[in-house]
């Protein structure tokens, strides 16, 4: 069972955990690049691979996150073309419901993310779960990208949180990591943070399909890999 008596905050991510990955996914891999061909005039293949190398060159930095960048960096207004797909914007099945239910059991929660504010601020508008959070931070604030130790030092100077009584839940295996290192000590990893992909392989880290799971308990936080999953369904929150 996971031991909620023995958390106090939560530190939730927004995208792959909240919301769903599939409007990120979609963006960056099929719209950016087919509008990036248009404007430059570019066969959509060569469009999808030069998007995709310049991603990867800055991944788990800041400036892969930052739309200003993108947007200076492909001659585009990155922003006005996420507005054309926020429709596609979706809040993961169950997922406002376990935000209701911390809500009720009085749990500190955090919203922690790397979504650039003007993408933080279409999301929330389009999906309304602003009013669950005590508290947001976007890492463009602090400086630092979450799959960064610095970020959660200064994370933690901002909130002053017991690393002892803290849950972290990303899809991100980078970010958990650098959690852990900094000495959170319950983790959780999402295994299906895009509903059109299937769900990964997870090592390492306790995880789950969608945070609405932790209502039922059909994810344990204190579990370990070593150690056999309990089926036990009853209720957690």
């Amino acid at each position: 069972m996971a031991p909620w008596n023995e958390i106090d905050t939560l530190l939730l991510d927004l995208d792959g955990t909240l919301l769903d990955l599939h409007f990120d996914t979609y963006f960056w891999l099929d719209h950016l690049p087919r509008r990036f061909a248009e404007q430059h005039r570019l066969p959509l293949q060569l469009a999808k691979a030069e998007v995709k190398a310049r991603l990867a060159r800055e991944a788990g930095t800041l400036r892969w996150y930052c739309i200003e960048h993108w947007s200076r960096e492909f001659e585009i207004d990155v922003l006005a073309l996420k507005h054309e797909v926020a429709h596609l914007i979706a809040v993961h099945q169950g997922a406002e419901k376990f935000l209701q239910a911390a809500k009720r059991a009085n749990k500190h929660i955090v919203l922690v993310t790397n979504a650039h504010a003007q993408s933080l601020a279409l999301k929330m508008q389009r999906t309304g779960l602003g009013k669950y959070f005590d508290d947001s931070v976007c890492s463009h604030a602090l400086g630092a990208a979450k799959e960064q130790i610095d970020f959660w030092d200064k994370l933690h100077r901002r909130l002053a949180f017991d690393q002892e009584r803290t849950l972290c839940v990303d899809d991100n295996l980078a970010v958990l990591q650098a959690a852990k290192d900094f000495g959170i000590r319950h983790l959780l990893a999402v295994r299906r943070p895009d509903s059109q992909a299937p769900a990964r392989d997870i090592e390492g880290f306790a995880c789950t399909d969608g945070v609405v799971d932790l209502i039922y308990g059909r994810t344990s936080l204190d579990y370990r890999p070593e150690e056999p999953r309990s089926n036990t369904r009853s209720r957690m929150l």
